[in-house]
């Protein structure tokens, strides 16, 4: 039997700004009136990045808007929130971080069996001229199908 999957949201800028490399699921600690606002899609992980402190690790800047029937039980919509990972994958999370230019980078957002999870990625950085390379391949084959297209 297939686990009832919401997909609420991704983090498109991660692909394009980073080499991602291992994807690990997260959950995420959140107060009711937050979960209800993700149930409704109002969140945004764009500008979002994990880090672990002290052997935990936590979400930043992402964006959670106050649910609007929330009122006085609403919180920061861009606080810190902790992200629920076993002690061995903190422990190679520590690991790789200790790396120059690694980053957690928040991928995916997602209710599985009316839980939130967040799906975290190993992450590089991608240098200028690489995603500049990547935009020229992407018109080279675009110019390529159009070519085929007008032949036919």
């Amino acid at each position: 039997m297939a686990e009832a999957v919401e997909h609420i949201t991704t983090n498109r800028k991660a692909e394009r700004d980073y080499a991602l490399q291992d994807r690990l699921e997260a959950g995420v600690v959140l107060t009711g009136t937050e979960i209800k606002s993700i149930r409704q899609r109002h969140v945004r992980l764009e500008e979002s990045f994990a880090r672990v402190v002290r052997g935990e690790v936590f979400l930043y800047n992402c964006h959670i808007t106050p649910y609007e029937q929330g009122n006085r039980f609403n919180v920061d919509p861009t606080r810190t929130r902790k992200l629920l990972l076993h002690r061995r994958e903190i422990e190679r999370l520590i690991g790789v971080m200790s790396r120059k230019g690694m980053a957690l980078v928040p991928t995916k957002l997602y209710v599985k069996r009316g839980i939130a999870k967040l799906e975290v990625a190993i992450a590089q950085g991608k240098r200028q001229y690489e995603k500049r390379e990547r935009i020229r391949q992407r018109e080279v084959a675009r110019e390529l199908q159009r070519a085929v297209r007008q032949k036919r």
